[in-house]
């Protein structure tokens, strides 16, 4: 079995580019905000040999197995660096983003181009664990099965062409039935307690919380791309009231959320059986104007689509920017 060889001259060229971008950025004033600082060892020297370890060929243990472990501060400070409760990771990488995207993207990007917020969430699996904190029944839209960990809930940002992750956090089971271990008693004004408090809440709710965030750090966007899932009437509503941010989403073919659709209140199935469909080449079957709650009702469009792994199945495609083209609605 061959050993990896050790490259020192690539890894002070990562070092180096890594150093540059810290300085561009500004990447220890942001530290600073959210609360990272170390009072004996500089926090950038820590910071700077994490983000090179991440390009590294050995890990941090293979390093000072084989005696190249080569920095000033301790194994130990190292891990308190990255376990303390103090530090504002959340905040950290939106302040971090918002000077890539509105520094360096949005110089590179045209007027044209239209900027989105996109929304998703992940299985965090742990399925070898049993007394993790907040650790929960979670279900696995893959394997269609519940399994044991979290769901780690992540914003991001794109132009159509690069992706900028944003934000994100971890969420735990709402339902205390789903619940399998119970979080440790802290304070709620921590920052450890008020992540342990999100961590409970709907995923709608939160999801409006991270994007109220990224707005305040002064990310902007023209729509909110998110699945089925977080495509409730409620949650549509908060983003245009509240955040004045049009949404483009998939719907949930489900009959218990109604559409205000020609002066009664139909589910996406009933609207799609009234109406005739599109044929031949269109992209689109079906494009109908909807309204979207029952006091103070938006406007919003609905596009039918093929889907394309099953063409005797569809998809609906919800936008509350009524000006926008079908074909730019399915692009988007």
């Amino acid at each position: 079995m061959s050993s990896i060889p050790q490259n020192a001259h690539n890894e002070n060229d990562i070092s180096s580019f890594v150093a540059n971008f810290m300085k561009d950025f500004q990447v220890g004033r942001l530290l600073f905000q959210c609360n990272a600082g170390k009072e004996k060892i500089p926090v950038m020297d820590i910071f700077r040999y994490l983000l090179c370890l991440m390009f590294a060929d050995r890990s941090m243990y293979m390093q000072m197995t084989t005696d190249t472990f080569q920095e000033h501060f301790s194994k130990n400070t190292f891990y308190r660096f990255l376990n303390s409760a103090k530090t504002n990771w959340q905040r950290f990488t939106t302040l971090l983003s918002a000077r890539i995207i509105c520094g360096f993207m949005k110089p590179l990007t045209g007027d044209d181009r239209k900027d989105v917020f996109i929304i998703d969430d992940s299985l965090y699996d742990r399925s070898r664990s049993r007394n993790t904190e907040l650790l929960a029944k979670v279900f696995d839209h893959c394997s269609m099965k519940f399994k044991r960990g979290c769901r780690m809930l992540t914003l991001g940002w794109s132009d159509g062409n690069s992706f900028i992750p944003v934000s994100h956090c971890l969420l735990s089971a709402a339902d205390d039935q789903n619940l399998l271990c119970g979080a440790k008693p802290c304070d709620g004004r921590s920052l450890a307690g008020k992540r342990r408090i999100q961590s409970r809440r709907k995923a709608t709710d939160v999801m409006v919380e991270l994007l109220r965030s990224a707005q305040a750090c002064g990310i902007s966007a023209r729509y909110v791309l998110f699945d089925s899932w977080f495509s409730s009437p409620k949650s549509i509503l908060a983003i245009k009231n509240e955040l004045r941010l049009d949404t483009i989403a998939m719907i949930k073919k489900s009959g218990k959320i109604k559409y205000g659709y020609e002066g009664e209140s139909l589910n996406i199935k009933e609207i799609y059986s009234r109406n005739r469909k599109c044929r031949g080449r269109s992209k689109y079957l079906l494009s109908v104007n909807v309204t979207i709650g029952k006091e103070d009702a938006i406007p919003a469009k609905i596009v039918c689509v093929r889907n394309r792994s099953n063409k005797k199945d569809w998809l609906a495609i919800v936008c509350t920017d009524t000006e926008l083209s079908e074909e730019e609605i399915i692009r988007t």
